[in-house]
């Protein structure tokens, strides 16, 4: 079929952008979203035939240099049914008319597309815009409650906290995402991106991943490095700009931005970048919420310690803040770069306070990463899980260079975590999707790992006798490894002193067990300023006979000054980190459709485990009771796998809990959330 057989082309702009959720951005232009059928018409000019058949084909390509490789560009021919896994087309004709669907691949780029009839010199049909879909089960933004659709996509309004915890203040935002020229602006910030302006093939390839998308727009929202939308200003001066505090929506901002050839707008604060954020997230179709985070930490070392440094006029002195309040945004999506577990909310932070991988960009951090104290996933879990973590350790600095250690608050950081509920002007507290509740087990737990993974714990020196408790970062049970007392001496004088170093078993609840490791009682003597390590060994022979299933070790290193008598003393409780359960969901997700739990470990010990039992649970999915699955042995470091079925009942978000048994370990546990459908 040729361009002159075609006398005009109608997009149908208002039903499908209906059915794709998009009619608030107008009819003017076609926009759909990702792996959803949309249907335009075709007009014949009158006596043409249209022949329904394979050989008829399309491209659908977008950016400036489409290819088939790169997924920026689609060959397609007629086919008889849709897919909805694929780029797709049919067809029904009617006198002379042809009404043509076409399906795009969930997991296309978006973006500006042109949508071709391969004829020839190709026939151009128009152009439509491609977002990302949460309506869409294949999509990688999948959403699946309709309430939290309208809320986190739709919404164009919501509200920010701000104050303190004691009184928390609302600031009613717009968002205006669906507004005039909006979305274009939104493409055209990742237009502007140094990633497209280095490698416009890459970008527009890399667009189809929301984990990339929001990376770019955390660093674009910010213009520290690149042509971004704002500029931060936290002193009192804005008398060449807007004060961040005049702000009260998002489209003025974007507007400005792109009226004024893409120069940063004066001035934002965490706020306002967080806002923004939000606005080009939706726009895009990624579900995104504004978060408020009381007491957050900017830790200036990476060590999870904030060291505030006063001098004696109590003027804090250090690079290491807390701020009252601190704002940043959750976008929706799964993590397929991670373990699985790690899909859902993921914490992006626009406000230009780090570099990450060079650029001033944080996030997507998964919330739940955070939680658990992941410090090695990507991006940047590290500087969020200080923002809502860190210890808070006060220092004095006297005026002849002195430095003394103050009682410190370790409650002071990460209070309230505040984003507005679905469907209702009220603040929903989401502290517990970022921590365990201060000073309980779990928290003491993830603290401790996240120290394990964390490479950059490092202390403030003060004058007099030190001994302290260094471990590395791998101590999983099983193996052999080992732990060390540090000692300095800060002092004038040489010191003569005994250390002894040793290890006990101990239970969550502080519970002390067995002796698994005793160091020699040591004699040394320190110059000034001399420091000494003393090292023990743990060996799994040993602490495999005294530790219980809570696998925590408490590590004691008593320093005795021999002239002064005086008593030193460190200790550090640590845990030995267990194997990780691998699980892969086999199965279509449907109500009274059987699945099978797909699950594997591996042996860490250098023994075999006796009785290996792996237990799955969920409420609706194991009938109400666990489902065990008994493997026998398995043999040092192998791996021990099986497949376990079950049959979900009823509809919805559910949870599968997994866990694992033998005589030697126990307390393996993980989890995989499901969507159930009808």
């Amino acid at each position: 079929m040729h361009q002159e057989l075609i006398e005009r082309i109608d997009l149908v702009c208002e039903v499908n952008n209906t059915d794709h959720h998009t009619l608030q951005n107008g009819v003017d232009s076609l926009i759909v979203r990702r792996g959803q059928p949309f249907t335009i018409t075709l007009h014949l000019q009158p006596g043409t035939h249209f022949q329904n058949g394979d050989n008829i084909n399309f491209i659908a390509q977008t950016g400036p240099i489409p290819s088939v490789e790169a997924q920026t560009k689609a060959k397609f021919s007629l086919s008889r049914f849709i897919s909805r896994s694929s780029w797709s087309a049919t067809a029904e004709t009617s006198d002379s008319t042809v009404s043509l669907t076409v399906c795009s691949h969930p997991n296309a780029p978006i973006g500006v597309y042109k949508l071709i009839l391969d004829q020839g010199e190709g026939v151009g049909l128009g152009e439509f815009v491609l977002l990302f879909n949460p309506w869409c089960k294949q999509d990688s933004v999948y959403l699946a409650s309709e309430a939290e659709r309208e809320e986190y996509v739709l919404s164009q309004d919501g509200l920010i906290y701000r104050g303190i915890p004691k009184r928390i203040t609302v600031l009613p935002w717009t968002f205006g995402q669906f507004e005039p020229g909006i979305l274009d602006i939104c493409l055209q910030i990742l237009d502007e991106s140094p990633n497209y302006i280095s490698d416009a093939a890459l970008d527009c390839s890399e667009r189809r991943n929301p984990v990339y998308v929001t990376r770019v727009l955390s660093a674009m929202i910010n213009s520290l490095g690149d042509k971004g939308v704002l500029v931060g200003n936290w002193s009192d001066d804005h008398e060449d700009g807007v004060k961040p505090t005049v702000w009260k929506d998002s489209c003025s901002i974007l507007q400005q931005w792109s009226n004024d050839g893409c120069r940063a707008v004066r001035y934002g604060q965490c706020w306002v970048f967080a806002a923004v954020a939000c606005t080009v997230s939706r726009a895009l179709g990624i579900p995104c919420r504004v978060v408020t985070n009381y007491g957050s930490a900017r830790d200036s070392n990476g060590d999870l310690v904030m060291e505030r440094f006063y001098n004696e006029f109590d003027e804090n002195i250090a690079n290491d803040s807390i701020w009252n309040f601190h704002v940043w945004v959750e976008n929706w999506m799964t993590r397929p770069d991670l373990a699985l577990g790690y899909e859902g909310w993921q914490a992006s932070d626009p406000t230009p306070q780090h570099r990450s991988e060079g650029v001033f960009c944080c996030g997507p951090a998964p919330v739940r990463a955070i939680k658990e104290g992941e410090l090695t996933f990507k991006y940047d879990i590290p500087f969020v899980y200080a923002e809502v973590n860190a210890d808070v350790v006060e220092y004095i600095k006297l005026r002849d260079g002195r430095v003394f250690k103050m009682g410190g608050s370790t409650t002071e950081v990460g209070k309230s975590i505040s984003t507005k509920a679905v469907g209702r002007d009220e603040r929903e507290d989401i502290t517990h999707n970022y921590k365990y509740p201060e000073g309980s087990e779990e928290e003491r737990r993830v603290y401790e790992k996240a120290n394990h993974h964390n490479k950059l714990a490092q202390a403030g020196e003060e004058p007099g006798f030190h001994i302290k408790i260094k471990v590395t970062p791998d101590m999983q049970i099983g193996s052999d490894f080992d732990v060390y007392a540090e000692l300095k001496n800060n002092t004038m004088v040489t010191k003569s002193c005994r250390v002894m170093f040793y290890a006990q078993a101990v239970s969550y609840n502080g519970k002390l067990g067995e002796t698994c490791g005793l160091g020699e009682f040591t004699e040394m003597n320190l110059a000034p300023t001399e420091g000494s390590k003393v090292t023990l060994r743990l060996e799994y022979a040993e602490y495999s006979k005294a530790i219980n299933q809570d696998r925590m070790i408490k590590l004691v290193a008593l320093l005795i000054d021999a002239e002064t008598r005086d008593f030193y003393r460190a200790k550090k409780t640590i845990i030995l980190d267990g194997p990780e359960i691998i699980v892969n969901i086999l199965g279509v997700p449907k109500v009274g459709q059987n699945l099978v739990a797909d699950l594997a470990l591996q042996n860490p010990l250098p023994e075999p485990l006796e009785n290996c039992v792996f237990t799955i649970h969920g409420a609706n999915l194991t009938d109400g009771k666990p489902i065990t699955h008994e493997v026998g042995t398995v043999g040092p470091k192998e791996f021990v796998t099986a497949k376990v079925q079950f049959t979900p009942k009823l509809p919805g978000q559910r949870k599968i809990l997994i866990d694992f048994a033998s005589d030697k370990l126990h307390n393996v546990e993980t989890y995989e959330n499901l969507v159930i459908y009808e």
